[in-house]
């Protein structure tokens, strides 16, 4: 892919919080970039299944998508040495595209969560954010965003849950949680 970046200047985003809607702000902000031309990459920690915004994302030319979790949610107290060796490719894999010069946004999804569950070290993620391109647009995303994670970032939205059909035993349904 030969591309121009298209972003004066990027900044660091960080959606966070226990409120429902940092994927989807996320991916409503990569649904913004390519409908002004602009080139995104979208790598998500710990999702490994089908969802509805990747599925329509997909068929983008403008936007490459990739996976670095299970098939299947996991507990912090389950996570194996698998599990951290994937999350250390998939941050490999979405630095690659950061560094490229083909993307604009670059979106890494769970990012503060698989730091929380230990599965990358901080000093790794610090890294990766500071060899951000000047025009690259970083978002993470993810509750229990580190403070560091906080400090480094331009701009920082918390999600906070103040009802969620959830408590009434509302499990996620396809279309509207993935």
């Amino acid at each position: 892919m030969s591309h121009t970046p298209r972003l004066e200047r990027g900044y660091v985003q960080v959606y966070t919080g226990n409120g429902k809607g940092k994927t989807t702000a996320a991916m409503g902000l990569a649904l913004r970039a390519i409908g002004r031309g602009l080139c995104v990459y979208i790598g998500q920690f710990m999702k490994g299944q089908p969802t509805g915004e990747l599925m329509a994302l997909a068929s983008h030319p403008e936007v490459t998508c990739q996976q670095y979790g299970d098939e299947r949610l996991i507990r912090r107290d389950q996570v194996t040495q698998a599990h951290r060796d994937r999350a250390t490719a998939g941050l490999d894999k979405a630095r690659t595209a950061m560094l490229c010069g083909d993307y604009d946004l670059v979106i890494v999804d769970e990012l503060c969560v698989t730091l929380w569950f230990g599965m990358l070290t901080l000093e790794d993620v610090l890294q990766f954010i500071d060899q951000r391109p000047e025009q690259v647009e970083l978002v993470l995303t993810g509750r229990r965003a580190h403070e560091a994670l906080i400090e480094r970032a331009d701009l920082v939205t918390e999600m906070r849950e103040v009802k969620h059909y959830f408590t009434q035993g509302v499990l996620e349904r396809v279309g509207v949680e993935r």
